[in-house]
């Protein structure tokens, strides 16, 4: 059994920092000159696996060139620019469910943040424990009892118990989808501070961090710097009652909400995952160990101002400093590892400003594809009700409908029909599939970007879980109806921005290399597991291994 190291001291002010000054970066300079390629010899001792919520390709492609710190080191290392989360519900929970299991959502069994249960008649969340009495959908008892696959802590954890298993994140359901069952250490954000699962009790650096938010947060803080190269984007965008595109993240003192919904959140993440290293600790045996760490500001950004505003450009650059900041410890502890970073999902800009940038088929959804719109239509054109309730749940979006509990099966059939026609009609539908339709539907291998729309959703499809009826609306139709403060976009389409996403790798000695090819989120536990020695029997992961090595050896050879 190993024993924690005593936790080291750390600034209040680390939370709050300004990452992107001129004392940030010379430090990390030096260390992207590129070095001779030197192969490793032998497996890392730690994993590092960074999920950046809401991380498109698209955005990667747009700020690369700016990257100073953590990216700019990854980017020597083995850059694939088009991965896939292959399937079609793009969010966060089916998102991060695949990254360090190797299958898709469709074998997880998390297809989508939240589902609607008939037996217990309420949705129920992804990472909920919804047999304990005191759990609701929007206060869960948080547990990872959904996700039906082991992930790649678990799998090592099995081999080998020594090897340790922790997440850290903002979101719960991040934390539980990457760290899964086995995890030593388990940490998510909630409230005014982080938290863990129930009947664990805090550690030092959590307790820790804690204090020093409550200082830091109760402090107060000014913008954030907004780079020089933010500035073309630096403009306002009316929607409504409110507006977006010029907002810079200034903190009032106490508010923690708006401190979780911002930049400084991945910082303070950042902070609990070094800790964390010291606290364990991580890397420092024979036995690897897997450290999942899943950034969440970059999707409350994207929700709350869009993708293409100066609050993403600002959250770019913050983001940037937090992960270099995460690398440059690692480094200082002398660890021998391997890091992948990739997302859960990507995202789509407000249509307010697609329009403006000459998109004019962008648009909010059609109210009359809400699930209470589809239950009113429907039933008078049936005849048929809902015992109580509306007759649909679901609807709004690209995703499922569940038909409400108590209907015969012939009413079931007449509904179904009903329903399917009536969105096959609806101009911004690009498809609508029954449950059987889906079943009978093969997941692909092939090339992700090829892939039909049905087989997209065939691979998060789960007959226990998903709906009815399974919707699709048309490129660059967004959710909602009309904006909200906090909700100016989002994402969940079957549509390339919210399914392709970057995969890099690095460790040290790897040569880089730039791989055009597309590949699946699905292959990066498999990659993980040849590296460390891992191997596990034929049909495990949906993935395939990725030869990262960069010369003449074969990574997936060992």
């Amino acid at each position: 059994m190993r024993l924690a190291v005593p936790l080291i001291a750390f600034s209040a002010a680390l939370a709050l920092a300004a990452p992107g000054t001129a004392e940030d970066t010379p430090a990390s300079t030096p260390a992207l000159a590129q070095a001779p390629v030197r192969a490793p010899v032998r497996p890392p001792r730690l994993i590092v696996a960074i999920s950046v919520d809401q991380f498109s390709a698209d955005l990667f492609a747009q700020y690369r060139e700016h990257y100073s710190h953590g990216f700019a080191r990854l980017l020597q290392g083995a850059v694939f620019p088009s991965g896939f989360q292959s399937h079609a519900a793009t969010e966060t929970c089916p998102g991060h469910s695949t990254l360090l299991t190797g299958v898709h959502p469709s074998r997880t069994g998390v297809i989508a943040n939240t589902w609607y249960d008939a037996a217990l008649g309420r949705d129920v969340y992804c990472a909920e424990d919804e047999a304990n009495p005191n759990s609701t959908v929007d206060d869960p008892v948080v547990s990872a009892g959904h996700l039906r696959a082991p992930t790649l802590g678990d799998l090592l954890k099995r081999k080998n118990p020594a090897s340790l298993n922790v997440a850290v994140s903002a979101k719960d359901r991040a934390v539980a989808m990457m760290g899964g069952h086995s995890t030593d250490a388990a940490y998510w954000f909630k409230g005014k501070g982080f938290a863990t699962y129930p009947g664990r009790s805090l550690s030092e650096a959590a307790q820790a961090e804690n204090v020093a938010l409550a200082q830091s947060v109760g402090a107060g803080a000014d913008d954030l710097p907004m780079p020089d190269w933010c500035a073309a984007l630096d403009r306002t965008l009316p929607l409504g009652a409110f507006s977006i595109g010029t907002y810079r993240f200034a903190l009032k003192p106490g508010d923690f909400k708006s401190f979780s919904r911002s930049p400084r959140i991945d910082a303070a993440t950042a902070d609990m995952a070094i800790h964390l290293l010291d606290e364990m600790p991580l890397g420092k045996d024979d036995a690897p160990d897997v450290l999942s760490v899943s950034f969440s500001a970059t999707d409350y950004v994207g929700h709350a101002y869009g993708t293409e505003g100066v609050e993403m450009c600002i959250q770019m650059a913050q983001l940037d400093q937090s992960i270099g900041r995460l690398l440059d410890a690692l480094d200082k502890r002398g660890l021998d590892y391997v890091v992948v970073l990739s997302a859960d999902h990507g995202g789509i800009d407000a249509p307010e400003r697609l329009k403006q940038q000459g998109y004019p088929a962008a648009a909010r959804l059609d109210p009359s594809l809400t699930a209470k719109a589809l239950s009113a239509a429907v039933s008078q054109q049936t005849g048929i009700a809902a015992k109580s309730g509306d007759l649909f749940h679901g609807a709004g979006g690209s995703g499922d409908v569940w038909l409400a509990p108590g209907l015969a099966p012939k009413q079931r059939k007449t509904v179904i029909a009903a329903l399917v026609a009536r969105l096959k009609a609806n101009p911004q539908v690009a498809g609508a599939w029954t449950a059987d339709e889906l079943k009978a539907v093969n997941v692909p291998s092939g090339d992700p970007q090829d892939w039909t729309l049905a087989e997209r959703f065939a691979a998060s499809y789960d007959s226990r879980r998903s709906g009815d009826v399974v919707m699709a609306t048309k490129r660059a139709v967004v959710p909602g109806t009309a904006p909200v403060p906090g909700l100016a976009s989002t994402h969940g389409s079957p549509w390339d921005y919210d399914r392709r996403v970057p995969i890099l790798f690095w460790r040290d000695g790897l040569a880089h290399e730039e791989m055009p090819q597309p590949v699946e989120t699905v292959d990066i536990a498999p990659t993980l597991a040849a590296l460390v020695g891992l191997k596990e029997p034929a049909g495990t992961w949906d993935g395939r291994c990725l030869d990262i090595d960069g010369t003449e050896a074969d990574s997936c050879a060992r």
